[in-house]
């Protein structure tokens, strides 16, 4: 929780509203997937903050105008922990890009106040999911509105974050700027442990391989040897045959 002074009189801003940050588990399964690859995303830019569920205010003196996107993203923003994104306390910048993943429960008349909210508080990107219905919406800044996009193809490509979404028989994926799909923590996981057995088998195989060698090296050192000894006998045996030889004489 934070307070603030105004005229003479504490403010406080709940770092709660109270809400749970999902309905169900398609729906948290999907906010985590989103929030976890964007992290991994802007990994190494210490200046974008990327946040689940964390309540926004955008005027300080106002504590009841707030809301707490799914997923937003804050570009120009150092990473960190906080209880909620106070926006005078944050250089005044705005989330530029938000997420809302529907569940059964959200109401037309939510959506709709909460597409006004992020109109009215310069947000730049709006994406909205349904993942029971497979439904995808695009809203883009165009002036002082979000304008949903009409696009003609299953992919739409972010242009502040340059990832792609795709919706192909009612799947949903989305995509690095370098084509890899965002993954589950459990594909995240799998993708590890396959990872890791495959530098393991390639730290075995280079062990037989050095195994191999070294008892190629063995063998050849040993042959050298049984050479060496080979004709070191035979030169012993070539002198006392001529050691008898000169005592004959």
């Amino acid at each position: 929780m934070n307070t603030s002074i105004k005229n003479d009189v504490e403010i406080i801003y709940p770092d709660s509203d109270g809400k749970p940050m999902a309905d169900n588990t398609k729906q948290f399964e999907c906010i985590t997937k989103i929030k976890g690859n964007l992290d991994i995303l802007f990994e190494n830019n210490e200046t974008v903050f990327v946040a689940g569920d964390l309540l926004w205010y955008p005027m300080e003196g106002f504590p009841k105008v707030r809301n707490a996107p799914d997923v937003m993203v804050i570009l120009g923003r150092p990473k960190g922990h906080r209880g909620s994104y106070q926006q005078w306390k944050e250089e005044n910048i705005a989330p530029q890009v938000v997420f809302e993943i529907l569940s059964p429960g959200n109401r037309y008349s939510e959506m709709l106040q909460k597409h006004e909210f992020y109109q009215k508080h310069g947000v730049e990107e709006y994406y909205v999911y349904d993942p029971d219905k497979h439904d995808f919406s695009a809203f883009l800044r165009e002036g002082d509105a979000l304008v949903m996009q009409h696009y003609t193809t299953s992919f739409w490509k972010s242009p502040l974050l340059d990832i792609t979404f795709e919706i192909i028989d009612s799947e949903f994926n989305i995509y690095y700027p370098d084509s890899k799909p965002f993954l589950s923590f459990l594909e995240l996981n799998k993708g590890m442990k396959n990872a890791l057995k495959m530098v393991e088998e390639e730290r075995k195989a280079k062990e037989e391989e050095r195994k191999a060698k070294e008892e190629e090296r063995k063998a050849k050192e040993e042959e050298r040897k049984a050479k060496e000894d080979a004709l070191a006998e035979l030169a012993l045996l070539k002198a006392k045959l001529a050691k008898k030889s000169s005592l004959k004489k």
